[in-house]
């Protein structure tokens, strides 16, 4: 790339909050910048306060921060750092958030709630964001909550890559979503296999619980082996009712893949109880701890796709294709 296009140490200043540090660290080497000190500390009344370690005046300021527990906690630091910058003078502002947790509160399907996806948009907007890249948010519709330029990333080609090295047949392995919700995104990570797809028939009872209707069944007949592709996984009680009904079709072999693995509570076990899935595959947009990182886990970093997306959009290119939505029209 020429000299013009290429990230310069002295134009930008990168910085990360505590929810994410290692994956921030990724994406600055990945853009051979230097990850920048913040400090953070708490006041005896237990208000926090934030100092970012470097003059960001004149500067295009990346911030890394991805919505994982505890939530509140690393949204007012991104709130934070986000003001800070403005204030101190940036010329722009990138909130890098890899999870965004809130864009499952996407509707208002119950009296009295808040549709907070879009609520939190408009705080981050507040705070003094000019820019979002985030990475494949829970329904499209969330991308329009933000009124302010925002880039929705996909994982898919990583997890492509991945199983194009196992050499899968199509004969013999199809790709499931676990909902219609999910089926387009599924159906675009299958194609880059050459896979046909599925759809299961979800109705989620609670945050913990879910039903799913013995259609799947039909869908999958023929196939030994199935690959479940979601966006998260929470506590896993998506994961498990399918699982469950893809055994009762005959499927031999099951491979869970998800952007986002939060992993909470009993979710790990409750997957590690099923035998015949080979491998969880999933990304570090959520900081796992070696505690959670199973024998059959694989976690793909994301700092490459970020990178390049940030390299292009500093240089005004297109990042068109590293979209979650985008599909060649051919």
């Amino acid at each position: 790339m020429d000299q013009e296009h290429t990230i310069q140490q002295s134009d930008v200043r990168f910085f990360a909050g505590r929810s994410n540090p290692a994956l921030a660290a990724g994406i600055a080497r990945h853009l051979d910048i230097q990850l920048e000190d913040t400090y953070f500390s708490r006041f005896s009344n237990d208000n926090l306060e934030v100092q970012l370690g470097a003059s960001v005046r004149g500067r295009s300021v990346y911030i890394v921060q991805s919505l994982t527990p505890p939530v509140s906690d690393h949204l007012l630091e991104l709130f934070m750092m986000l003001d800070i910058a403005r204030g101190a003078g940036a010329r722009e502002r990138h909130a890098i958030i890899p999870y965004y947790s809130y864009a499952r509160s996407d509707k208002k399907d119950m009296p009295r709630i808040s549709i907070a996806a879009r609520l939190i948009a408009d705080l981050i907007t507040a705070a003094g964001a000019t820019h979002v890249m985030t990475m494949q948010l829970h329904s499209p519709q969330v991308h329009g909550f933000f009124s302010l330029p925002t880039d929705p990333l996909t994982a898919r080609p990583l997890f492509a890559h991945h199983f194009e090295a196992k050499a899968f047949t199509p004969e013999d392995t199809i790709v499931v979503a676990p909902d219609t919700g999910g089926a387009k995104s599924a159906s675009r990570f299958a194609d880059l296999l050459s896979m046909r797809t599925a759809a299961a028939n979800k109705t989620r009872v609670s945050d913990t619980e879910v039903r799913m209707g013995g259609l799947i069944r039909r869908q999958v007949q023929g196939f030994r082996r199935a690959i479940i592709y979601d966006d998260e996984i929470a506590t896993g009680s998506t994961i498990v009712e399918l699982c469950q009904l893809l055994l009762q079709a005959s499927i031999e072999e099951i491979y869970v893949v998800c952007t986002h693995g939060l992993f909470m509570g009993e979710a790990l076990a409750r997957l590690t109880a099923i035998p015949q899935i080979q491998e969880i595959v999933t990304t570090d947009t959520v900081a796992i701890p070696p505690a959670k990182r199973l024998p059959n886990m694989t976690i793909l970093s994301v700092a490459s796709v970020f990178g390049q997306a940030i390299q292009r959009n500093y240089a005004r290119q297109s990042i068109g294709d590293l979209f979650e939505y985008w599909k060649d029209r051919g």
